[in-house]
């Protein structure tokens, strides 16, 4: 099969996987999410092997999660306007709209992670998903494996000032990756700056929004991010928590959300 009918295969099996669980949900929001935007980062690129010292030196690599691997899959699936706009508010508080669609998406990932691991099989391929992406330590408050930063090498995104990757589609949305031994030609970072604050010094409304004011125009501090997500996860504990610990257990009492620096600014949301 060519690259191109490989790629486009796998987009479209992607999207009506998407599209069919979006249906079956009962969202506040109504539909949740947009056509993904789906990247290949080569397992071998340095900005990869970098990531110890990038990100944590104890972050799983894709040759530790499968030996033979050559791309690491990334998909970044969007939430609609909707969603996006649900969390406009005045109020420290998360919306309702927004806790659910993160614990809904949360849900929805591992399953099509596991579609896509089979739609490999057929193919001849073979899937893994990093352990250690199911992991969050709420002590160090980081993971092992970071969705962001593969998704950064694959060249679907550029970092904000609100860390999060900013996309063709925007930032609003949630990550998923497989290790993959694909036979297919992988991205590189891409060259355009997408976070206006970062090319013209304009902007930073992401700042202006964080309510506990975690993140600045110095820096970001991840305590106080979480404090805040954890005010969150006390009122919003209906949707269910999508955290577990090292020994595979809730470490959670439900929600652990905010969003105030992804949504109403620039790179929110876009057309595409």
């Amino acid at each position: 099969m060519k690259q191109n009918e490989l790629k486009n295969l796998i987009e479209i099996k992607i999207w009506e996987f998407i599209e069919k669980y979006d249906e079956g949900t009962d969202a506040l929001a109504g539909r949740l999410w947009r056509k993904p935007i789906i990247g290949y980062a080569d397992v071998n690129h340095p900005y990869i092997a970098q990531l110890p010292q990038i990100v944590r030196d104890t972050q799983q690599m894709p040759l530790d999660v499968m030996p033979d691997a050559t791309v690491i899959f990334s998909c970044f699936v969007p939430f609609t306007k909707a969603v996006a706009q649900s969390n406009k508010s005045s109020d420290y508080l998360a919306s309702p709209e927004w806790a659910q669609a993160y614990e809904y998406t949360n849900a929805m990932l591992p399953k099509l992670n596991e579609m896509f691991i089979d739609l490999l099989g057929k193919l001849g391929y073979k899937g893994e998903v990093a352990p250690e992406s199911k992991i969050f330590d709420n002590k160090i408050l980081k993971s092992n494996w970071s969705h962001r930063h593969f998704a950064y090498a694959s060249g679907i995104g550029t970092f904000g000032l609100n860390n999060m990757l900013i996309t063709k589609a925007g930032c609003s949305g949630r990550l998923t990756t497989i290790v993959t031994n694909l036979d297919i030609e992988p991205g590189k970072p891409m060259e355009e700056e997408l976070c206006l604050y970062k090319k013209e010094g304009k902007c930073g409304v992401c700042v202006k929004h964080c309510p506990p004011k975690a993140l600045t125009f110095e820096g970001y501090d991840r305590v106080k991010c979480y404090v805040q997500c954890w005010e969150n996860a006390k009122v919003y504990t209906e949707f269910g928590s999508s955290y577990l610990n090292s020994a595979g257990d809730v470490n959670a009492v439900g929600s652990e959300v905010c969003g105030k620096c992804v949504t109403y600014a620039p790179c929110t949301y876009k057309e595409i």
